[in-house]
């Protein structure tokens, strides 16, 4: 299953097929102005609450259930779900992050991306290095020239989100369909617990190979 957060919250939820349907997606994807994301992750920041994320039982049930009524696809080669793939410790930026200190905190973890939380610990979009530099110039790698710009005004909002129990061609899908180069992971109080990249799909791919992505 799939979500749709923005800064006014959640507005969407169902499968890839309904997700498909949404006039509104496209139009959103086009009409922000940034919409690159990076594929690495890294560790939290202080005064963001870190998402230990760890795999429960109930995901390992309802794999399960999502196994057994797919199970002509499952018989091509091993099926995968985001909270399998997916990384749990991130750098996670608050919306009111100046664009300054938030590209130094990529920086300096050598990241690309970051999800964003509102106030309320909500996730409201993912903000790139790129993103951060239509606010800034750079000067031997340090910022210059930065507009007051906060991590809102620059991020790439509404973003797709997905289920921990999603199988991950689903994820692969939605990057490919809606140019995210990554897909926040949220459970079902809608908290983020993590992030697929295309570096998490593409070590599932070659670690326990044959994987059938796009069967």
């Amino acid at each position: 299953m799939f979500s749709i957060h923005g800064v006014t919250g959640q507005s969407f939820r169902g499968s890839l097929e309904q997700l498909a349907t949404l006039r509104g997606v496209n139009a959103a994807r086009a009409a922000r102005g940034i919409t690159r994301q990076g594929e690495e992750l890294g560790t939290e920041i202080p005064g963001i609450a870190h998402r230990e994320g760890a795999v429960s039982a109930g995901y390992e049930d309802a794999a399960q259930a999502y196994r057994d009524t797919l199970q002509a696809e499952t018989e091509r080669g091993p099926l995968y779900h985001a909270y399998q793939v997916m990384s749990r410790d991130m750098l996670i930026l608050a919306a009111w992050t100046p664009v300054d200190q938030a590209w130094q905190m990529l920086s300096e973890r050598g990241l690309r991306q970051s999800p964003v939380l509102d106030d309320r610990d909500r996730l409201i979009g993912l903000v790139t290095r790129e993103d951060l530099l239509s606010a800034m110039n750079l000067d031997a790698g340090k910022p210059r020239d930065v507009l007051e710009r906060s991590v809102e005004q620059v991020m790439a909002s509404p973003v797709v989100s997905a289920d921990p129990v999603t199988d991950i061609r689903r994820i692969a899908r939605v990057m490919l369909d809606y140019g995210q180069m990554a897909v926040p992971v949220v459970n079902e109080t809608g908290a983020l617990v993590g992030l697929v990249s295309r570096g998490d799909i593409l070590r599932a791919v070659t670690a326990q190979p044959p994987l059938s992505l796009w069967g």
